[in-house]
This record gives structure tokens, sequence and C-alpha cells, in this order.
């Protein structure tokens, strides 16, 4: 299943990236694809985000404060949503807390980057929706026990969320 991560800023571009990184040791069926990776170079890039966005049936917003307003974030949420029955869209929020989100992305379920209890809901969500693909909750914990420290590691040494944040987790 093609998993669509958007992303618009540094900071959001590399949660992305880590994000894609850790989906696929956690979910080996899932296919994480994200522009500053997966589009490449010559390609019109406008008509490979707008064919993939079309054929994914399941959207990662990556929001940061300094982002979860922009036009292109915008955009690419209402292409996600654009058969909402079927596709599943998910706010992974840095340094954001689910109260921080306006309208029209308040309408989505909400991760906390760095709350393994949320990452969890999130990874159990994804790994649903790949029906006869899907891992079986217990192999899936264990996965994702396995690879939960690694990834918060490098979101905290590569200084990707706040230190008040990471206090907390």
């Amino acid at each position: 299943m093609k998993i669509f991560i958007s992303w618009s800023g540094e900071r959001s571009q590399k949660i992305a990236e880590l994000f894609k990184d850790w989906i696929q040791c956690v979910i080996q069926a899932a296919k994480p694809w994200i522009s500053s990776h997966d589009v490449d170079r010559g390609a019109l890039w406008y008509t490979e985000i707008s064919k993939t966005l079309a054929d994914s049936q399941f959207g990662i917003l990556c929001l940061t404060p300094e982002n979860k307003t922009e036009p292109w974030i915008l955009f690419e949420a209402g292409a996600l949503a654009k058969g909402i029955e079927e596709n599943r869209v998910c706010t992974l929020l840095i340094d954001l807390k689910n109260t921080d989100i306006g309208n029209p992305l308040a309408q989505f379920n909400h991760t906390i980057a760095c709350d393994k209890e949320s990452m969890w809901k999130l990874v159990q969500t994804i790994n649903n929706a790949l029906l006869e693909n899907k891992l079986q909750e217990k192999v899936l914990k264990s996965v994702f026990e396995t690879y939960w420290e690694q990834y918060l590691n490098n979101l905290s040494q590569k200084n990707m969320l706040k230190r008040e944040v990471m206090k907390n987790y």
C-alpha cells in the first residue's frame, strides 16, 4: 500500500524522511512515498506528485507550527481526502498538540510524533489498511517495540523536536 508523506519546510521534511525509513522497518509491506526522495531527477515534479496523490490510499501530513496552514499542505490534504470513505489521512504533529490544529486539518486523526501510544495507534491504522497483507497484532507490537527507541533517538539526536517536548516522553 502506497503511503503519501506530505511535508513543507526543512524540519517537516526531516521528520517525513525519518518516518519513511522507520515505517518501512516496522511494516515492510508499507510503501511510503516522499517527494524529496521519490521524484526522479528531470521528472516534472508537479505531475509526479499529482499522480502519486491520486494513487495513494493513505496519507501522512507532517505538521509543524510553521507549516500547519501552508497552502501546499492544505492542497495535499485535500487531494488525499478525495475518496475519504476508502482513504485514510492522518497528521503527524511535530511540536504541536491536537488543539493547535484548526480546520480543515482538524478533521483528521492526529498523531503526536514523539508519543509512543499515539504512534502505536498510527502504526495499527496503517497495518489494518493493508488488509490481507497486514501483520498479526503480536508480530506488529514486537517489531514496533524493536524500532521505537531507534526512532525516538533519531528524533532527539537530530534536534527535530524542542527539548521541552522530548522531556515529556
